[in-house]
């Protein structure tokens, strides 16, 4: 008896160790059963395999101007190019996902053809914007410390990150410092690096869909708004948008523009109250004055992308710095807008209309310029002598005529927005 009991413990060990097998087995061909078949790109700028696509077939091109068979995702977003598993594939991502942050931007969007290039061939786009008011706040931060006494004057000396430009060519101011509220006992500083430090390229935005934006150049180039929502996931508006876009709304710049105002006692943001429900009463803020064409347009049509994303220079502060004025496109009752006719093909103006197609430039083309020779490619001067804008965001032609001849009694030496507002302004 004995020795069949060990013959039948014997069978039921092999019964037990082959029902495992089969188990581990079936459950082999399961996994691998749902595992995707890998879709490898090999992008021409690397000529290196990646398989991204295995999973991300479906995310929309980023933009024209990053075809995604030359550019693939591993040299911006980095990552495992070749993992087939999520969590590895994503381990080596940069900036989470966003590659634009500007920790990491060098990385994933530098190169000298891309856009770390040389000033000359203005593709010094990251070191402009490291430098820009936009991401070091040197001038609200300049003023605070000076208004409570922390620095003698409105020297800037801090910014929201150390940073440093040895050539600086045009205000001399070659480095700042990261402030840091550690470094200061005032209350009302102290509240300042608590309440009012959320509208930089290197901050986070606040919760909320009216600030939905990402940081870095995605703040921007990225939309979230929430009056753009075929841009976004309802659910959660930083997720699963793969734009880049030059056509930015003013919606966008509204997510830090125009969302109410610093309450400079308590050093406390204070949101609108209103509850706009078209363009004429969301664009500003009740209190604000404005011409027809200022509310009409977006943003990007009048303010160029040097005043936005800076010249390469740290500079103290924005009023400094802006210079796109009425008369820019307007002229004055005695002079006419600055205009440059295009006879060269690689004048820049072509490739910013290329990155936007909303005109096609041609060569003869007459366009208006700012003081500084920008080019303001979306317009051009029209046989009849007016000029013509198109909406770079919206793709709307609008026709306007220049001061001059008009019968405006401006005077030309005073060109503040406030002036032209005595006469233009639009009641709501």
């Amino acid at each position: 008896m004995k020795g069949k009991t060990n013959i039948s413990n014997f069978y039921f060990l092999i019964l037990t160790a082959s029902g495992l097998l089969l188990l581990t087995l079936a459950l082999s061909w399961w996994k691998e059963s749902r595992r995707p078949t890998p879709i490898a790109l090999t992008p021409s700028l690397t000529g290196k395999t990646e398989y991204c696509l295995t999973c991300h077939a479906d995310l929309p091109e980023i933009s024209p101007a990053h075809p995604i068979k030359t550019f693939g995702c591993v040299i911006c977003h980095g990552g495992e190019r070749l993992a087939l598993d999520a969590n590895l594939a994503h381990a080596s991502m940069r900036g989470g996902n966003n590659p634009s942050d500007l920790a990491v931007v060098e990385q994933s969007c530098g190169g000298e053809n891309c856009h770390s290039g040389s000033a000359a061939d203005q593709r010094d786009h990251i070191q402009r914007v490291k430098t820009s008011l936009q991401a070091t706040y040197t001038g609200a931060i300049t003023s605070v410390l000076f208004t409570f006494g922390a620095q003698a004057d409105l020297t800037p000396h801090y910014a929201t990150t150390t940073i440093e430009d040895e050539n600086s060519t045009k205000t001399g101011i070659t480095s700042l410092l990261a402030f840091s509220e550690a470094d200061h006992s005032n209350p009302s500083i102290q509240k300042f690096a608590e309440n009012c430090l959320n509208c930089h390229l290197w901050s986070k935005a606040p919760e909320g869909a009216a600030y939905a934006r990402f940081n870095g150049c995605a703040a921007c180039h990225t939309p979230l708004s929430h009056n753009q929502p075929t841009l976004t996931n309802e659910k959660n508006p930083r997720q699963f948008v793969h734009q880049l876009t030059t056509a930015i709304p003013y919606t966008q710049c509204n997510a830090c523009h125009n969302r109410g105002n610093y309450d400079l006692r308590s050093m406390t943001f204070q949101e609108r109250t209103d509850h706009p429900m078209d363009r004429l009463h969301n664009y500003y803020q009740p209190i604000a004055q404005f011409t027809q064409c200022e509310y009409t347009l977006d943003c990007i049509d009048c303010h160029t992308r040097t005043e936005a994303m800076g010249d390469g220079d740290l500079h103290p502060n924005q009023k400094e710095f802006q210079y796109v004025r009425c008369s820019t496109c307007h002229g004055t009752p005695t002079t006419l807008p600055l205009t440059k006719t295009l006879t060269d093909p690689n004048d820049i103006a072509f490739r910013l209309a290329l990155v936007n197609p909303i005109v096609k430039l041609q060569i003869g083309d007459t366009i208006i310029i700012t003081e500084k020779g920008e080019p303001l490619w979306n317009t051009r001067l029209l046989p009849d002598g007016n000029y013509e804008l198109i909406g770079k965001a919206t793709g709307i032609h609008f026709t306007f005529k220049p001061v001059m001849g008009s019968g405006c009694t401006q005077s030309g030496q005073d060109q503040s927005s406030d002036y032209c507002h005595q006469c233009h302004s639009v009641k709501r």
